[in-house]
């Protein structure tokens, strides 16, 4: 078996799981969350545990199970404890700002970028040069966080750009002029 797949998961006091064929359904206190898997997986909810079981031992259904077990654990934790992405902008004159819903970027273009909040997703700036995503579901937050990071990638040379707060920037040495 596949050795995150038939880890169970526990279900906190709080969680409330629906098990509907192949679609599983998550509330908890930071929301809820709905999402279709793969028809041949089989679920068992016993006693506030939760463990998924394959069918057979082909080389896509192995990875279908971890892949599955992961999914609703992600879920789960989305909905007790939601997931947070950290940006730091660096450079001179690039910042963040907070209007509302809409998130304001100056990066160094002729006009300033102006996002909307997606749903389901909440945008903090704390600074000038930090942005904050939080959510509850863990593939938006990562992907929103991405999406802003591709205005400005950082460069290698002097370190300028939308990097991640734990991200390590590896640095080039530059031209020496003579």
């Amino acid at each position: 078996m596949s050795r995150i797949g038939k880890k169970p998961i526990v279900i906190p006091k709080g969680v409330e799981v629906k098990i509907d064929k192949n679609t599983i359904e998550v509330k908890g206190p930071k929301g809820s969350l709905v999402e279709s898997f793969d028809k041949s997986m089989t679920y068992e909810l016993e006693d506030g545990v939760l463990t998924v079981l394959r069918p057979n031992d082909s080389k896509k259904i192995k990875a279908l199970h971890g892949l599955t077990r992961t999914l609703i654990y992600n879920m789960i934790i989305g909905v007790t404890e939601g997931y947070k992405k950290e940006l730091e902008i660096v450079g001179t004159g690039y910042r963040a700002s907070k209007n509302g819903k809409k998130l304001a970027l100056t990066l160094g273009f002729s006009h300033p970028l102006e996002l909307e909040d997606p749903k389901g997703i909440e945008v903090e700036v704390p600074s000038a040069n930090s942005i904050i995503i939080k959510g509850n579901n863990k593939q938006q937050v990562g992907a929103y966080a991405a999406y802003i990071r591709e205005f400005r990638h950082p460069e290698p040379y002097k370190g300028k750009g939308i990097k991640y707060v734990d991200e390590h920037i590896r640095r080039k040495v530059g031209k020496t002029g003579k």
